[in-house]
């Protein structure tokens, strides 16, 4: 049995600065709204509010996916982009280094929770861990250390 590979899909090319202009006000459109759900996103769980960040994320997903999508037909046509609409397109790009640390504001604050949340949960499985361990003295007379650490389960709908 043989299998056959699909090939990507082709993204449009443009063929009009009319095209070009469009697709470049779209991805500055689509790039503000993201960073605004981005730095909301980023307030948020700096209050230390992470059901609510949890809420943003499916949004912040289909925006990333879509901005993706535009970047990739915006690479694909950049030599048309680039001899038609060089101002635009030089307007676009610093527009996207602004947007740059925003995002990487917002990756340090997701990474800190991750582990701030991850350091209490190890915290509540080795107290609960030591509290199940039977209370015995080894042979040097010291308590012993319980083997093996239990599983906790966390429920995410609080």
């Amino acid at each position: 049995m043989t299998q056959t590979k699909t090939a990507p899909a082709r993204l449009p090319a443009i063929a009009t600065t009319a095209d070009g202009e469009r697709l470049i006000a779209e991805i500055a459109a689509l790039m503000d709204t993201l960073s605004s759900i981005i730095e909301e996103e980023t307030e948020i769980l700096r209050d230390g509010r992470v059901a609510q960040a949890v809420a943003l994320g499916a949004r912040k997903a289909e925006l990333a996916a879509q901005y993706y999508t535009l970047a990739e037909r915006l690479k694909a046509n950049r030599a048309f982009l680039a001899a038609k609409l060089p101002e635009t397109l030089d307007v676009l790009r610093r527009r996207h280094d602004a947007f740059r640390p925003v995002l990487q504001l917002n990756l340090t604050v997701l990474a800190t929770a991750h582990a701030v949340s991850e350091g209490i949960i190890r915290g509540v499985a080795n107290e609960v861990s030591r509290k199940a361990a039977p209370q015995t003295y080894g042979l040097s007379g010291r308590p012993t250390a319980p083997a093996t650490m239990r599983p906790v389960t966390l429920s995410r709908t609080l």
